[in-house]
């Protein structure tokens, strides 16, 4: 079997055929495995996340201070190049703390759709595992390439712009982390062979993520609580793109998964 890298080699060679319809029925069959578990462990994390944030902002401004006013005033605040640039940094770096945490619903729909076994330790496993590294590194870049293209803008007094290049950039990284813990390629890698996969079938690969993105939203009706249960979609449809068009080697590109029931 071709490494991944070959594999790649030919992408950027000779293209490759993608079918939205196979992928999108592969994706949703995959999601049924995993809706109810995932849905489960994002809705807990969530609530966690509420109490721990609010609780840190009561800690650090005082809850008297959580008022109308108030609200209306961080409102109306304008942010500086400073303060965006800090922001950037610390919101790349929660972003890259949590990869792991994103590949492992990743690897529960690998796990599903063989028919094999996923537990709630799942979704931690990468935490642990050689791949952590270059999770934290790709998504620490990418991260990073984002605020400062949200800095650069805002200082030249431009906007919505750089929301579309953030877009573009999101998307056309968006199999960097399949790359790194299916195709076990580095950080670097990842990222340069998500841009030409992607870059292939561009019109294709963004449906597929818009409709995923549409399907993820449909949550919301559920008093925003029924969110938790949608998002799995887009893992589903990320891990069915990837299969689509590479092959995954079980030995090399995922970690074993009996290490989770150890």
């Amino acid at each position: 079997m071709k490494s991944t890298l070959d594999q790649i080699e030919d992408i950027k060679n000779n293209g490759y055929f993608l079918d939205f319809s196979t992928v999108f029925n592969h994706a949703f069959e995959n999601y049924k495995k995993i809706a109810l578990y995932a849905g489960l462990i994002l809705l807990v994390f969530s609530i966690l996340a509420f109490f721990l944030g609010g609780g840190l902002l009561v800690s650090l401004y005082g809850v008297q201070h959580f008022n109308e006013e108030f609200l209306k005033n961080l409102q109306n605040e304008q942010t500086s190049t400073s303060v965006l640039a800090i922001y950037s940094v610390v919101i790349a770096f929660f972003a890259a703390l949590f990869s792991p945490f994103t590949a492992g619903f990743l690897k529960m729909a690998y796990c599903a759709d063989r028919d094999e076994e996923f537990k709630f330790s799942t979704v931690f496993s990468y935490y642990t595992s050689r791949h952590f590294v270059q999770l934290f590194i790709a998504t620490l870049l990418i991260s990073l390439l984002s605020g400062l293209v949200s800095v650069l803008f805002n200082m030249v007094g431009i906007i919505l712009v750089d929301t579309f290049i953030a877009l573009a950039i999101t998307i056309f990284t968006s199999l960097a982390i399949p790359l790194i813990i299916f195709g076990d390629l580095n950080a670097i890698d990842a990222i340069k062979s998500s841009i030409i996969i992607v870059s292939k079938q561009p019109f294709t690969i963004i449906l597929l993520l818009f409709v995923a993105g549409v399907g993820s939203a449909i949550g919301l009706i559920g008093c925003c609580i029924g969110v938790a249960f949608t998002i799995p979609i887009t893992y589903s449809v990320k891990y069915a793109l990837y299969s689509a068009i590479l092959n995954i080697e079980e030995e090399n590109s995922i970690d074993s998964i009996g290490s989770d029931s150890e």
